[in-house]
């Protein structure tokens, strides 16, 4: 009777899984044994089961979960499948870019925290060159230079609500800066409504980045505001 079947601890040892996943997929209806014993209980599959757990192990690696693989196999409609595929591809893509975000985001703060690490005595203007870096930059209704350090947290946070509101990572949030335009540093005019986070590749609304070049910059290293 059970000549040319497999048993359920065979199947799964040729197959790299354990018998608890081989039952939860009979269980789920994925992959259910060709014969079951009566007396035993023993379960029996055929090697030609081999083909679908290597089909729903594809679809794991995937990511797609047991509900979604016993929809596609029930209704082997090859529409579905790609639509399903196309949507776990979108998944992926947007895990990916979080992920270089979180990294690049890591990166500039290092880079920060050596700079800072390399400054010289606080108050100290110098010149450095500095490489080309890429912004975001946003109008908020105060100036910056008119308020101590409470203010400065009030005009953060109204930078943050903006960003908030346009669903930007919060990722690119602890790198804020501000401009002063070189006409009003000249004349010691410490007036700016400009706010702007360092971005990168990753940033989602390319379209509104700036570029400042690469170049020789003025730099004030302060601990206070």
């Amino acid at each position: 009777m059970h000549e040319g079947l497999i048993s359920i601890g065979k199947m799964a040892k040729i197959n790299h899984v354990s018998i608890n996943t081989l039952r939860l997929y009979d269980k789920w209806g994925l992959l259910t044994p060709i014969y079951i014993d009566e007396d035993t209980g023993y379960r029996y599959y055929d090697m030609k089961q081999n083909a679908r757990l290597d089909l729903i192990g594809y679809m794991k690696e995937l990511g797609m979960n047991l509900k979604e693989i016993k929809e596609l196999l029930d209704k082997e409609d090859p529409t579905l499948i790609e639509a399903i595929l196309i949507k776990k591809q979108r998944s992926i893509e947007k895990e990916m870019d979080d992920i270089l975000r979180k990294r690049d985001a890591i990166k500039r703060t290092i880079y920060s925290l050596e700079r800072y690490r390399k400054s010289p005595t606080p108050g100290t203007l110098t010149t450095e060159y500095i490489d080309e870096r890429h912004i975001y930059a946003k109008r908020v209704n105060k100036n910056f230079y008119d308020y101590d350090q409470d203010g400065y947290e009030v005009i953060l946070k109204e930078f943050k609500d903006q960003l908030l509101e346009e669903h930007l990572p919060q990722v690119y949030y602890c790198n804020v800066g501000t401009f002063l335009k070189r006409k009003r540093f000249l004349k010691q005019e410490f007036i700016t409504h400009d706010i702007f986070i360092f971005v990168d590749e990753h940033f989602p609304k390319k379209e509104s980045v700036q570029t400042l070049e690469s170049g020789m910059y003025a730099c004030i290293y302060m601990d206070e505001v």
